[in-house]
């Protein structure tokens, strides 16, 4: 029987709200009861992220992009980062193993930016918007996409017909 993924946040009472994700898998046919997936599921492909990868993931980022909300560019958490790498790296391997991603790494500045070659302030089509995300949350996303891209690769995951949306 076939299912459709849903995302459901809840919390079980007690808990802070940033802690726990349930997806849902509801059924498309009406009569059979939801099933909650609490836990998040291990696979022999989560092993812990390491401290070079961490560091190679902040060497890759551009210092001169603008920084989201926390205001933290690359060169400032990668200092940092040199600094405190058993505690980043521990950070990091926290949310893999919980399946967390912190609520404050969600959150981003929008920015409206002129297109190129518009002109006229006043029209609201001549702007095109920009988001300004968090630094933490951009490295454990890169982290996790690696992981993936990773698995997909070494287990002919994907069709040889595919070309979009792959790493360049």
């Amino acid at each position: 029987m076939p299912h459709t993924p849903h995302t459901q946040h809840t919390h079980p009472p007690g808990t802070p709200s940033h802690t726990h994700t349930h997806h849902t898998y509801t059924p498309t046919h009406t009569t059979h009861t939801t099933q909650q997936v609490t836990v998040p599921m291990h696979t022999p492909d989560d092993d812990i992220f390491t401290e070079q990868e961490i560091q190679a993931v902040l060497e890759k980022f551009d210092p001169r992009k603008a920084p989201g909300e926390d205001a933290l560019n690359s060169e400032v958490l990668l200092h940092t980062f040199r600094s405190f790498p058993i505690l980043f790296t521990q950070i990091f391997n926290d949310c893999l193993r919980k399946g967390l991603f912190l609520k404050q790494w969600k959150r981003s500045i929008i920015l409206p930016i002129v297109k190129p070659g518009k002109e006229g302030i006043n029209e609201a089509s001549n702007y095109r918007p920009i988001s300004l995300l968090n630094l933490g949350g951009k490295v454990l996303e890169k982290l996790l996409i690696d992981r993936i891209n990773h698995h997909l690769h070494s287990n002919s995951v994907l069709n040889k017909n595919q070309y979009g949306f792959l790493p360049q």
